[in-house]
């Protein structure tokens, strides 16, 4: 990205930003962050356009390959990373700094959320929590903190 595209992309990537932002480490030069600001409800929207369009095509795949566990668990190894990026933004959204480690951030995810943080890698279990999140977001819109 050009340092112009960087500037003027945080209302596009909002999520990837607050990430970027919480592990970056300046070695030399100045800080691209100066000036830059990620805006709540553009964090809230992509989540919630993220948490949905993961919840399709969970479905999807529930539908298609009930009967063969062996893919459904394919599914939920793939997508795991990505969820795991999501339950970060939501702490965040709920004034939480996000644990380093994938399991506490599950762990504390879960906690506030309302889904068991055990047996994510079962499928149905997975698909719970996706739901119970994309929920928990959908309600933070009508009752922003």
């Amino acid at each position: 990205m050009t340092e112009r595209e960087w500037r003027q992309s945080a209302d596009a990537f909002p999520i990837e930003y607050e990430d970027i932002r919480e592990a970056h480490r300046i070695l030399a030069g100045r800080d691209p962050w100066k000036g830059i600001t990620v805006r709540r409800e553009h964090v809230r929207r992509q989540l919630e356009h993220e948490l949905m369009g993961k919840l399709v095509n969970l479905r999807q795949a529930y539908v298609a390959d009930w009967n063969r566990p062996k893919r459904l668990a394919e599914v939920v190894r793939r997508t795991r990373a990505g969820f795991l990026t999501m339950l970060r933004a939501v702490l965040r959204l709920a004034g939480r700094t996000p644990p380093a480690a994938s399991p506490a951030v599950v762990r504390d995810a879960g906690a506030l959320i309302g889904f068991a943080p055990d047996g994510l890698t079962e499928p149905v279990a997975y698909l719970e929590a996706v739901t119970r999140t994309a929920e928990y977001v959908n309600r933070m819109e009508r009752n922003p903190s």
